[in-house]
């Protein structure tokens, strides 16, 4: 598991790399809006598969109770970021 949370890590900074030279060519504040979007888009996602592994890998560790506490934290914090 360990492994596979730190390989998503690595393509969510390369997506971040990627983006951020895209946006210092492109000059352009419309386009630097768009790829920064998508990027809004992405960080979500790479958290909450990260998490889902992290979880995965808890499984015969956590009990029902701090999984549920854990989901409910990941829900908290993608709904005080909005």
């Amino acid at each position: 598991m360990i492994r596979s949370m730190a390989l998503v890590r690595l393509i969510s900074a390369s997506i971040e790399l990627t983006a951020a030279f895209l946006i210092y060519r492109s000059l352009q504040v419309e386009q630097a809006f768009r790829i920064n979007a998508f990027l809004g888009l992405v960080g979500p996602v790479i958290f909450l598969t990260v998490t889902a592994l992290g979880l995965v890998g808890l499984a015969g560790k956590l009990s029902l109770t701090k999984a549920i506490t854990v989901l409910l934290g990941v829900g908290l914090i993608l709904a005080g970021t909005r």
